[in-house]
């Protein structure tokens, strides 16, 4: 053992044998699988310090994350590692004894994108791109594809073409994934099938366009890189400066950034791969668990490390866990164990409904908090965002505060402002907001037409009869007519409140298919609006409730955190990735939720789902629920007692429910049930009120 590893001796030992195994490797590649919980993070920060202590020269390390603050805290963990073994040469009087300072600074860290913007600042006049290029974020690139696509005269074609962000979603797939545009629009992009020969035609001129003005997007940087490694010189050259490559999260690599690993390591020296394929949650933004499962393929003398021991959750939680994962149909076996043998079993427990649901999930919180898990220690899951929207709800009404992840706000998204404005208009006629809102969603129909018609409108003191004087273009004559019938019968108020929603939704249907990209799931959040409208008895109460000015962010709705800035975590299961809390509740576990319906028509799909569902599991330290409404109501009207009645999640089939305790809320103990509401005239209310002076 040489002096080196002799002193780094007192640095591995907080590892496992399998962590241990992972960071002292020496020959060939490696794929560290790390299971959730299992350290990863510390694995690799040990293994970038232990290279350096080896003798690897810190530029000479290449190590690619997804995001800067993992790369920078990697460092700082390599770093402190690298202290302390200094101080330890230091202490046994023998080894390096040159300043301790910090050398992990010379590795090159950083995302996939940044390396390649360095690397072709440096090298990239071998390949013909001048150093000065710049560089357009997404919002810059969907600006300049709409640019081209209105001198290409593709936004005035009679039927809908796709707008700027869904082209720009089709060009970036096929670079990411690889995959050819006929293909592309076949499997994935079905909608827009029809226009192959505009896109291609598109797609080319957006190319030729950056090359004109000397700019990248994010997509030419892995391109670009990819076509650099591809130079004779210049590929060699980046090859020899690199003596070791690390790559985090490899389950979320998509085609083009494993290609680039293949020509930068081609034979796998140094290269380090870290990553777990039953994390692999990110296929839509064209990330494949391919890369992980095949990567021993690729390289066949590679060594497979398993992280299994979790630092995380308990037991009861991994068994059930692991159970779930077992599924799969194809991944790298291992089996998370913990030491910590004590906990409770994971619930499953069946609710009447969404509402139902809400109230169990917030009654337990609030048990927690006042067992001393604090609000911020608690987080509540879920498949869509619009899932959590009768939850949010009834947090909102109990004044308990919380921040929510992943995706923007129910009431904050465009298609909900829109159908919200019909509502507003109709109990406001002189609300010029909402009335330039919708109008110009008509064809024909621009600002200042709109505003002309809200004029005449507030003149005829809000009676929408007037609006039936003005001949509207011929493209929306009929279109017309429906909107101010429309417009009559929600002033008249005659109807119930979802029956008014579901009138509204009904009209704005086609315009919203023609006005906005991927409909499908923002129909679906209108459907879920329409069911929280029949909880309403009245629109003015339901808009006082959605606010007119929409919050900025979900805890300003649910007012200020309390003085210690406790709150509530509400998160996307995609968002909760990588976190961990010490309760955790997975709602909506049902069948078209869980898995989406909209992932089921491959088998590649419902497997990715449960993916998703097994890091939902995984997130929770010691408690996790899952709940499942057993009923969700499908007609306008809940009052009307329709409904449908879901299925348990396919991915808890009896075998696997084995692992957990099922509840019922109907059943569950009188302890976890509120307190009967105090008689008016009881001693014990005099009691009470006289408490409530103090």
């Amino acid at each position: 053992m040489t002096a080196v590893s002799v002193r780094l001796e007192g640095i591995l030992e907080s590892l496992n044998p399998q962590q241990r195994q992972a960071v002292t490797h020496t020959a060939g590649p490696l794929l560290i699988v790390a299971g959730a919980g299992t350290g990863k993070t510390a694995t690799l920060a040990h293994r970038v310090a232990w290279l350096i202590a080896g003798g690897v020269e810190p530029s000479h390390i290449l190590l690619l994350t997804f995001t800067r603050r993992a790369a920078a805290e990697l460092l700082h963990r390599a770093d402190l590692l690298l202290r302390r073994l200094y101080e330890l040469g230091a202490e046994q009087g023998r080894g390096d004894t040159s300043t301790p300072g910090p050398r992990s600074t010379k590795v090159w860290g950083g995302t996939f994108h940044a390396v390649a913007t360095r690397l072709l600042r440096q090298y990239g006049k071998a390949i013909g791109l001048s150093p000065d290029f710049s560089v357009l974020d997404r919002t810059d690139s969907e600006d300049l594809m709409n640019v081209v696509r209105t001198e290409l005269g593709l936004a005035k074609n009679q039927k809908r073409f796709p707008k700027k962000g869904a082209c720009m979603d089709i060009y970036s797939w096929c670079v990411n994934a690889r995959d050819g545009l006929e293909n592309a629009l076949a499997t994935h992009f079905k909608w827009c099938a029809p226009w192959h020969a505009e896109l291609k035609q598109l797609f080319e001129a957006y190319v030729d366009r950056k090359e004109a003005m000397n700019v990248l997007d994010y997509d030419d940087l892995l391109l670009f890189w990819h076509g650099l490694l591809g130079h004779e010189q210049a590929g060699e050259h980046i090859r020899r400066q690199f003596q070791c490559v690390l790559v985090d999260e490899y389950q979320d690599t998509n085609r083009l950034q494993a290609e680039i690993i293949y020509r930068l390591c081609p034979e796998g020296r140094g290269l380090t791969v870290v990553g777990d394929d039953a994390q692999s949650i990110y296929s839509f933004r064209a990330a494949t668990v391919r890369n992980i499962l095949e990567f021993p393929k690729h390289y066949p003398d590679a060594t497979v490390i398993t992280l299994e021991k979790n630092y995380r959750s308990t037991m009861a939680i991994l068994q059930a866990a692991n159970k779930v994962i077992s599924q799969a149909r194809e991944r790298f076996t291992k089996n998370l164990w913990s030491d910590r043998k004590q906990g409770q079993r994971p619930w499953v427990v069946y609710c009447e409904d969404d509402y139902d649901q809400a109230n169990f999930v917030i009654e337990r919180i609030l048990a927690h908090r006042e067992s001393g898990i604090d609000l911020r220690r608690q987080a509540v899951l879920f498949r869509a965002s619009y899932h959590s929207m009768a939850l949010e709800a009834e947090l909102s009404r109990r004044d308990i505060p919380f921040h929510k992840y992943g995706g923007l706000k129910f009431v904050e998204t465009a298609h909900v402002k829109d159908l919200l404005a019909f509502l507003r208009l109709a109990e406001n006629p002189k609300d010029l907001v909402s009335g330039i809102r919708i109008l110009p969603l008509l064809p024909g129909i621009g600002p200042a037409k709109a505003r002309k018609l809200m004029d005449q409108l507030v003149q005829a003191e809000g009676k929408f009869a007037v609006w039936r004087t003005w001949t509207p273009p011929c493209e929306a004559a009929q279109t017309w007519k429906e909107l101010v019938d429309l417009m009559e019968s929600l002033a008249s108020g005659s109807q119930p409140l979802s029956s008014q929603v579901h009138q509204v939704r009904v009209f704005y249907a086609p315009l919203l298919e023609a006005n906005y990209d991927y409909p499908q799931g923002r129909l679906r959040d209108l459907e879920q609006l329409e069911i929280i409208a029949s909880r309403y008895r009245n629109r003015q109460q339901m808009l006082l409730d959605m606010a007119i000015d929409p919050p900025s962010s979900t805890q300003d709705l649910a007012g200020k955190p309390v003085q210690d800035d406790d709150y509530l975590v509400l998160s996307t299961i995609h968002s909760a990735k990588g976190l961990e809390w010490d309760a955790v509740y997975v709602i909506h576990a049902t069948d078209g939720n869980i898995p989406s319906d909209m992932a089921t028509g491959s088998a590649e799909g419902v497997e990715e789902e449960l993916r998703l569902f097994y890091v939902a599991l995984t997130r929770a330290k010691s408690w996790l629920y899952v709940t499942v409404p057993t009923r969700y109501y499908t007609s306008w009207s809940s009052y009307h007692g329709q409904f449908g009645l879901p299925q348990l999640t396919r991915f808890l089939p009896d075998s696997v429910l084995q692992s957990f305790e099922i509840r019922n809320t109907a059943l569950l103990d009188d302890d976890q049930t509120p307190e009967p509401e105090l008689s008016i005239g009881s001693t014990r209310t005099v009691r009470q009120r006289t408490k409530n002076f103090f």
